[in-house]
């Protein structure tokens, strides 16, 4: 089955790919062609998903799905959530989005947060929708150089290192994307059957 991820972030593009089994064929935009910007409008991460996939559908003609990740920090009443990647403003890059927040969480001693995916995936006229969260603690420094995004500064429950300090396997396991590709992939996998 050929599958379209609506993304450009080749990090999530290989993350996910590490996750599928071998029957799908993971097609990314570059694949279809597709170089167009679409635009996040939405306000939860649901509808920004949705969004990207119903975009890659009406376009392309393609069962496709996209995600939307967040982390939602408690004492931040759930901030930066879905403004997570620009959350720093322009230039958007993970370094600013960082420093940004150990700023705003600096002298503070309640660091609980979550990361939380919501992915889309149009397939054959229907519309279903997975969700993963993984709940954890916003570090006071950056801590290993993998992963990419927040993962520096999240070190999940239960663990005593950040996802920046884990190998994709370990992380894909317990990761809020990790588990809502699992649904997916468990979805996808009784589709065909």
């Amino acid at each position: 089955m050929k599958l379209v991820f609506a993304t450009n972030n080749l990090n999530k593009l290989k993350e996910v790919q590490q996750m599928l089994p071998n029957t799908i064929e993971l097609l990314s935009l570059k694949d279809i062609n597709c170089f167009d910007e679409i635009d996040e409008t939405e306000n939860t991460l649901e509808g920004n998903a949705k969004l990207k996939a119903n975009y890659i559908t009406q376009k392309y003609g393609y069962n496709c799905f996209a995600d939307d990740t967040g982390l939602e920090v408690d004492i931040l009443n759930g901030s930066p959530g879905v403004y997570s990647a620009r959350y720093a403003g322009e230039p958007a890059n993970s370094e600013n989005n960082i420093k940004k927040l150990l700023s705003e969480l600096n002298k503070r001693k309640e660091r609980k947060g979550q990361f939380r995916t919501a992915i889309c995936l149009n397939i054959n006229n229907d519309q279903l929708l997975f969700d993963g969260i993984c709940k954890g603690e916003i570090l006071k420094k950056t801590q290993g150089k993998k992963g990419f995004g927040y993962d520096p500064i999240f070190r999940p429950k239960g663990y005593q290192k950040s996802f920046a300090e884990m190998n994709s396997k370990e992380k894909n396991k317990i990761s809020h994307r990790g588990l809502a590709i699992e649904k997916l992939v468990t979805f996808l996998s009784n589709y065909n059957s």
